[in-house]
């Protein structure tokens, strides 16, 4: 005797939109790490020119062109792990795997808290600047050729892509909170019922012991 297989529950919307926006941030993050990488040469030749007109040493120099590749290569790295790790759980959201739930939530409240202390730092500098003493004036020139330095269009799209990605966060998590999600999440799978043997209209066959004698 046969039973028909019952159909797999289907995905809320909220949990789909969810998914999308995780797909679209990971997309977002991919193509910042590969522009971050692609214009830093033109970055560090801009810098190099501009630094040439300081009191700056060569030395000095090298050394902030160093801390700039570093900066550039560690943001573009964290970006890659980012998208690799959104696209994760987009694809775990997908499968309803109630950890992996969680595991985004968390995800977003990093988020959330990095993007806050990015711009706290951001109004700190702008609020009391690096004051620097007589002996360092070269590393205060050196320090304010590095905006400069990027096109004209890097820092507002990084404005635009940090408040994009909080809040994209944001809608995430609230997303996953709503009744819907919770139903889906929380919904418990039937196993597969036990199918006998024995043809319609025939009771199962008994119990056959596998040896004659019991065990001792």
């Amino acid at each position: 005797m046969s039973y028909p297989e019952s159909a797999p529950a289907r995905r809320p919307a909220v949990v789909l939109l969810a998914t999308a926006v995780l797909l679209v941030m990971a997309v977002a993050a991919l193509a910042y790490t590969v522009v971050d990488l692609a214009v830093l040469g033109r970055t560090v030749d801009a810098f190099r020119s501009a630094a040439r007109d300081t009191s700056a040493s060569p030395q000095e120099i090298d050394d902030v062109v160093t801390v700039l590749r570093l900066s550039a290569v560690l943001s573009a790295v964290l970006a890659a792990i980012s998208a690799v790790l959104l696209a994760g759980l987009a694809l775990g959201l997908l499968a309803g795997r109630r950890g992996v739930r969680v595991a985004t939530w968390v995800v977003c409240g990093l988020g959330l808290l990095a993007g806050c202390c990015s711009v706290a730092v951001l109004v700190g500098e702008r609020a009391a600047p690096l004051r620097l003493g007589d002996g360092e004036r070269s590393t205060a020139e050196l320090l304010g050729l590095i905006a400069d330095a990027y096109p004209s269009w890097w820092i507002p799209v990084n404005a635009g892509l940090s408040v994009g990605q909080g809040l994209g966060y944001l809608v995430v998590a609230t997303l996953l909170a709503l009744p819907a999600a919770n139903t889906w999440f929380g919904r418990h799978r039937l196993s597969a019922p036990t199918v006998s043997s024995a043809p319609p209209g025939f009771p199962p066959a008994p119990y056959q012991p596998s040896s004659p004698y019991p065990p001792r």
